[in-house]
């Protein structure tokens, strides 16, 4: 129960105080020269953010595949096992990225700012007209040179095994025409979900970046077709 207070502390204390250089920062990586510069700069004090949590903890993250900060904007595809899905790959990825987040992340104090100086986008699952314009915002933000990543399972899996896939938030990356990187991540549901959220135990991580499906794969396949290519390379590389 300690570490998991501690943990909590650390993720409101460093937001509250992140929050109050968000103006400064903002304005800071207007003065760089490209988009990918400026999201990098940005992801700095979330990559801080997440490695504090992580090491009130006691995560150890693993991190294997190619994971260069390329300048080309890509759809990030993870499995989602737990609640440290989200700090594990803020802080594993070199690459800046959003996230595609269900609407009720909006809620939580201090964490919107930063969502949104991320470029992340939100989307109400109750309601078809957020879909399509979660859609219509991440195929935008792919364009303008910003990277996103979805969970198209939906929910955590807590441990339970990979779930079925939503093909709907492909479209974006069919859309935007650029190409899938996907994630095989594993362990985070040990450190939580195994103890229904009420413990937090030390964990090791592992994410593995898997060799990205080019933009042209929907060229000669539809979109559950490569939603089901994506959840087939996920799952051998969580059974590897």
């Amino acid at each position: 129960m300690f570490r998991l207070v501690k943990t909590v502390g650390v993720i409101i204390g460093y937001a509250a105080l992140a929050t109050t250089k968000l103006n400064e920062m903002d304005r800071k990586k207007d003065l760089l020269p490209t988009v990918n510069a400026q999201d990098k700069y940005i992801s700095l004090m979330a990559k801080k953010w997440a490695g504090r949590i992580l090491d009130s903890a006691g995560v150890i993250v693993e991190v294997s595949g190619d994971n260069q900060n390329d300048p080309q904007p890509v759809l990030f595809i993870s499995n989602h096992e737990g609640n440290f899905d989200i700090p594990v790959l803020v802080h594993a990825i070199e690459r800046p990225f959003g996230f595609v987040s269900k609407i009720e992340v909006k809620k939580i104090p201090f964490l919107d700012d930063w969502m949104m100086l991320l470029n992340s986008i939100y989307l109400d699952r109750s309601n078809r007209r957020s879909s399509l314009q979660m859609i219509k915002d991440g195929v935008a933000s792919l364009k303008a040179g910003h990277n996103l990543l979805i969970f198209p399972e939906g929910h955590r899996s807590k441990g339970q095994g990979l779930q079925d896939f939503k093909a709907g938030g492909l479209k974006i990356a069919k859309s935007a025409g650029v190409d899938i990187v996907p994630i095989a991540i594993s362990g985070t549901s040990d450190i939580m979900e195994k103890y229904n959220s009420r413990r937090m135990v030390p964990g090791h991580v592992k994410v593995q970046l898997l060799e990205p499906i080019p933009a042209s794969v929907f060229k000669e396949h539809s979109l559950d077709e490569v939603g089901q290519i994506v959840r087939e390379r996920i799952a051998h590389a969580l059974e590897s």
